[in-house]
């Protein structure tokens, strides 16, 4: 089977590596943009939509490749929905997962046990080329609860610390395939592989 070249509007090196596992067994051939020289994209946006459209097009734009862009993030109730779109940054830059889970916990002191909801979301767009009139544009949601201490030593960004109540373990302390089948992102790629079996241009939400 031949492989279609799709271009991943990241240089999240966890990102490239679920993205790798998910798709290529479906027949994409996943290349960085780092790859084609594509540099990283000011996010602009006030969503985590919008931020995936910018990267997305700017990454088919320079390659002349098929994109495909994620925006992803945790949103905290107790606090209002922050991280959002600014959880790679939350602590600032340069960007660190160290730096950002302890901001969290800083942030999150005072907030009891019970009261410390949230969700993983993520945005992820398809792009045939850059003037795409009808992108592909997937969102699906995780929920859990923030742990007061990390736990586990799996994926990346939040998921020490991100609890999944029904499981009663963190992210971190998932398998990596059953990362990929639970999580936000796993179930997003999915509808977006079902979406492009079916037509040229979506919104699917999960």
């Amino acid at each position: 089977m031949t492989s279609s070249p799709l271009v991943l509007a990241s240089g999240n090196p966890g990102k490239l590596r679920e993205f790798h596992q998910l798709l290529s067994p479906l027949g994409f051939d996943i290349q960085p943009q780092s790859r084609h020289g594509v540099g990283e994209v000011e996010e602009t946006g006030l969503t985590f939509i919008e931020n995936a459209l910018l990267k997305a097009r700017e990454a088919s734009r320079v390659t002349g490749l098929p994109a495909l862009a994620d925006d992803s993030g945790l949103e905290v109730d107790a606090l209002n929905g922050a991280p959002g779109i600014y959880s790679a940054r939350y602590a600032g830059e340069p960007k660190s997962d160290e730096r950002n889970n302890a901001r969290l916990l800083e942030a999150l002191a005072d907030v009891p046990e019970g009261r410390r909801t949230g969700r993983y979301w993520c945005v992820l767009v398809y792009l045939r080329h850059a003037e795409d009139p009808v992108p592909v544009i997937i969102q699906c949601s995780w929920e859990g609860e923030i742990l007061a201490h990390p736990r586990g030593e799996g994926g990346f960004g939040y998921d020490p610390l991100f609890w999944l109540p029904d499981r009663a373990m963190s992210v971190a302390e998932l398998s990596s395939e059953e990362k990929n089948r639970l999580s936000h992102r796993g179930r997003a790629l999915a509808a977006l592989v079902e979406a492009l079996d079916t037509r040229p241009g979506a919104v699917v939400h999960g």
